[in-house]
Protein backbone atom coordinates (compact mmCIF):
# COMPACT_ATOMS: atom_id res chain seq x y z
CA UNK A 1 0.00 0.00 0.00
CA UNK A 2 1.07 3.39 -0.44
CA UNK A 3 -0.04 5.15 2.30
CA UNK A 4 0.91 8.89 0.61
CA UNK A 5 -2.61 7.75 -1.57
CA UNK A 6 -4.22 7.53 1.27
CA UNK A 7 -2.60 10.46 3.59
CA UNK A 8 -3.88 12.57 0.49
CA UNK A 9 -7.20 11.90 0.93
CA UNK A 10 -7.26 11.58 4.85
CA UNK A 11 -6.85 15.75 4.47
CA UNK A 12 -8.69 16.44 2.37
CA UNK A 13 -11.82 14.16 4.06
CA UNK A 14 -10.73 15.64 7.47
CA UNK A 15 -11.99 19.15 5.29
CA UNK A 16 -14.76 18.50 3.22
CA UNK A 17 -16.02 15.05 4.87
CA UNK A 18 -16.75 12.77 1.94
CA UNK A 19 -14.69 12.51 -0.82
CA UNK A 20 -14.33 10.36 -4.13
CA UNK A 21 -12.63 9.61 -6.71
CA UNK A 22 -12.82 10.06 -10.72
CA UNK A 23 -10.80 8.63 -13.46
CA UNK A 24 -11.32 7.57 -17.23
CA UNK A 25 -10.03 5.17 -19.24
CA UNK A 26 -9.80 4.94 -22.99
CA UNK A 27 -9.63 8.18 -24.19
CA UNK A 28 -7.08 7.51 -26.95
CA UNK A 29 -7.93 4.34 -29.22
CA UNK A 30 -9.55 3.97 -32.34
CA UNK A 31 -13.12 2.14 -30.98
CA UNK A 32 -14.99 1.37 -28.34
CA UNK A 33 -16.27 3.40 -25.67
CA UNK A 34 -14.34 5.61 -22.94
CA UNK A 35 -15.18 4.49 -19.58
CA UNK A 36 -15.53 6.47 -16.28
CA UNK A 37 -15.42 5.32 -12.81
CA UNK A 38 -16.50 7.40 -9.55
CA UNK A 39 -15.25 5.74 -6.14
CA UNK A 40 -16.11 6.19 -3.06
CA UNK A 41 -13.65 4.06 -0.64
CA UNK A 42 -13.31 2.79 3.20
CA UNK A 43 -11.11 4.88 4.92
CA UNK A 44 -11.27 1.94 7.74
CA UNK A 45 -10.97 -0.44 4.72
CA UNK A 46 -7.35 0.51 3.11
CA UNK A 47 -6.64 -1.81 -0.19
CA UNK A 48 -3.34 -3.01 -0.32
CA UNK A 49 -1.77 -1.91 -3.33
CA UNK A 50 -3.68 0.73 -4.92
CA UNK A 51 -2.06 2.83 -7.51
CA UNK A 52 -1.76 4.31 -10.60
CA UNK A 53 -3.58 1.78 -13.07
CA UNK A 54 -0.85 2.09 -15.50
CA UNK A 55 2.15 1.27 -13.47
CA UNK A 56 0.13 -2.04 -12.67
CA UNK A 57 0.15 -5.79 -14.20
CA UNK A 58 -3.04 -7.10 -15.84
CA UNK A 59 -3.30 -9.96 -13.41
CA UNK A 60 -2.57 -6.94 -10.56
CA UNK A 61 -5.25 -4.73 -11.59
CA UNK A 62 -7.83 -7.82 -12.16
CA UNK A 63 -7.29 -8.64 -8.41
CA UNK A 64 -7.39 -5.10 -7.06
CA UNK A 65 -10.66 -4.59 -9.21
CA UNK A 66 -12.26 -7.43 -7.12
CA UNK A 67 -11.53 -5.78 -3.90
CA UNK A 68 -12.02 -1.97 -4.83
CA UNK A 69 -15.65 -3.61 -6.05
CA UNK A 70 -16.06 -5.34 -2.29
CA UNK A 71 -14.65 -2.90 -0.20
CA UNK A 72 -15.66 0.40 -1.09
CA UNK A 73 -18.28 2.50 -0.28
CA UNK A 74 -19.48 3.17 -3.60
CA UNK A 75 -18.52 2.53 -6.87
CA UNK A 76 -19.74 3.68 -10.01
CA UNK A 77 -19.25 3.46 -14.04
CA UNK A 78 -20.17 5.12 -17.16
CA UNK A 79 -19.54 3.74 -20.93
CA UNK A 80 -20.00 6.81 -23.48
CA UNK A 81 -20.46 5.09 -26.31
CA UNK A 82 -18.76 5.76 -30.19
CA UNK A 83 -21.59 7.73 -30.94
CA UNK A 84 -21.53 10.10 -28.49
CA UNK A 85 -17.59 10.37 -28.61
CA UNK A 86 -18.06 11.83 -32.19
CA UNK A 87 -21.26 13.75 -31.58
CA UNK A 88 -19.59 15.54 -28.56
CA UNK A 89 -16.26 15.11 -29.01
CA UNK A 90 -13.40 13.13 -26.96
CA UNK A 91 -12.99 15.93 -24.30
CA UNK A 92 -16.48 16.23 -23.87
CA UNK A 93 -17.68 13.27 -23.97
CA UNK A 94 -14.94 12.13 -21.11
CA UNK A 95 -16.66 15.22 -19.07
CA UNK A 96 -20.48 13.87 -19.54
CA UNK A 97 -19.28 10.75 -18.17
CA UNK A 98 -17.68 11.95 -15.42
CA UNK A 99 -20.93 14.01 -14.53
CA UNK A 100 -22.94 11.29 -15.13
CA UNK A 101 -20.58 8.46 -12.82
CA UNK A 102 -20.36 10.93 -10.00
CA UNK A 103 -24.52 11.07 -9.95
CA UNK A 104 -24.70 8.27 -10.09
CA UNK A 105 -23.39 7.28 -7.16
CA UNK A 106 -25.51 6.37 -4.22
CA UNK A 107 -24.06 8.99 -1.76
CA UNK A 108 -23.65 12.62 -2.69
CA UNK A 109 -19.64 13.21 -1.90
CA UNK A 110 -19.23 16.40 -1.00
CA UNK A 111 -15.99 16.93 -2.99
CA UNK A 112 -15.16 15.04 -6.00
CA UNK A 113 -11.58 14.72 -6.85
CA UNK A 114 -11.41 14.71 -10.99
CA UNK A 115 -7.87 13.04 -12.38
CA UNK A 116 -6.23 15.64 -14.71
CA UNK A 117 -7.01 19.25 -15.14
CA UNK A 118 -10.77 20.05 -15.74
CA UNK A 119 -13.17 19.60 -13.75
CA UNK A 120 -16.97 17.95 -15.58
CA UNK A 121 -20.52 20.36 -15.26
CA UNK A 122 -21.73 19.06 -11.62
CA UNK A 123 -23.32 20.47 -8.99
CA UNK A 124 -20.96 18.60 -6.91
CA UNK A 125 -17.33 20.60 -5.49
CA UNK A 126 -14.86 19.16 -7.82
CA UNK A 127 -11.30 19.53 -7.55
CA UNK A 128 -8.90 18.94 -10.57
CA UNK A 129 -5.76 16.73 -9.51
CA UNK A 130 -3.07 16.92 -12.04
CA UNK A 131 -1.53 13.23 -12.07
CA UNK A 132 -4.24 12.01 -9.92
CA UNK A 133 -3.89 8.42 -9.99
CA UNK A 134 -0.46 8.20 -8.28
CA UNK A 135 -1.54 10.87 -5.61
CA UNK A 136 -4.99 10.14 -4.11
CA UNK A 137 -6.03 6.52 -3.69
CA UNK A 138 -9.75 7.42 -4.64
CA UNK A 139 -8.66 8.12 -7.96
CA UNK A 140 -5.97 5.44 -8.54
CA UNK A 141 -9.14 3.59 -7.47
CA UNK A 142 -11.28 5.09 -9.80
CA UNK A 143 -8.52 4.38 -12.63
CA UNK A 144 -8.23 0.56 -11.76
CA UNK A 145 -12.41 0.01 -12.08
CA UNK A 146 -12.26 2.02 -15.23
CA UNK A 147 -9.08 0.18 -16.96
CA UNK A 148 -11.06 -2.91 -15.85
CA UNK A 149 -14.42 -2.42 -17.00
CA UNK A 150 -13.12 -1.12 -20.66
CA UNK A 151 -10.51 -4.07 -20.66
CA UNK A 152 -13.28 -6.53 -19.70
CA UNK A 153 -15.96 -4.53 -22.49
CA UNK A 154 -13.15 -5.17 -25.52
CA UNK A 155 -12.39 -8.68 -24.66
CA UNK A 156 -16.35 -9.67 -24.84
CA UNK A 157 -16.70 -7.19 -28.21
CA UNK A 158 -13.59 -9.38 -29.52
CA UNK A 159 -16.12 -12.59 -29.30
CA UNK A 160 -18.37 -10.63 -31.43
CA UNK A 161 -15.33 -9.06 -33.86
CA UNK A 162 -12.47 -11.68 -33.32
CA UNK A 163 -10.95 -10.57 -36.87
CA UNK A 164 -10.05 -7.08 -35.31
CA UNK A 165 -8.55 -8.39 -32.27
CA UNK A 166 -9.65 -6.72 -29.89
CA UNK A 167 -8.54 -8.24 -26.93
CA UNK A 168 -4.68 -7.80 -28.38
CA UNK A 169 -4.84 -4.15 -28.68
CA UNK A 170 -8.29 -2.91 -26.55
CA UNK A 171 -8.93 -0.42 -29.26
CA UNK A 172 -5.54 1.18 -29.25
CA UNK A 173 -3.61 2.68 -32.46
CA UNK A 174 -1.42 0.24 -33.08
CA UNK A 175 0.61 -1.02 -36.41
CA UNK A 176 -1.29 -4.00 -35.78
CA UNK A 177 -4.40 -2.18 -35.37
CA UNK A 178 -4.32 -0.17 -38.83
CA UNK A 179 -3.21 -3.46 -40.31
CA UNK A 180 -6.48 -5.20 -39.09
CA UNK A 181 -8.72 -2.03 -40.80
CA UNK A 182 -6.93 -1.77 -44.01
CA UNK A 183 -7.86 -5.41 -44.16
CA UNK A 184 -11.76 -5.22 -42.61
CA UNK A 185 -12.52 -1.68 -42.78
CA UNK A 186 -14.39 0.51 -40.31
CA UNK A 187 -17.41 -1.62 -37.97
CA UNK A 188 -19.83 0.07 -36.13
CA UNK A 189 -18.37 0.23 -33.00
CA UNK A 190 -15.45 2.47 -34.57
CA UNK A 191 -15.13 6.09 -33.55
CA UNK A 192 -15.40 7.74 -36.85
CA UNK A 193 -14.11 11.42 -35.57
CA UNK A 194 -10.60 9.74 -34.70
CA UNK A 195 -10.10 8.05 -38.28
CA UNK A 196 -10.81 10.96 -40.79
CA UNK A 197 -7.22 11.97 -40.62
CA UNK A 198 -6.37 8.76 -41.59
CA UNK A 199 -8.95 8.32 -44.03
CA UNK A 200 -10.76 5.42 -43.55
CA UNK A 201 -14.18 7.52 -43.52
Amino acid sequence: MKPELYEFDRKLTETWGTICGVDEAGRGPLCGPVAVAAVILDPQAPILGVDDSKKLSEKKREALYQQIMEKAFDVSVVLVQPEEIDKLNILHATMKGMAQAISNLKEVPALALIDGNRCPPTDVKCQAVVKGDANSAAIAAASIVAKVTRDHYMIELDKEYPQYQLAKHKGYPTKLHYELLDAYGVAPFYRKSFLKKRGYV
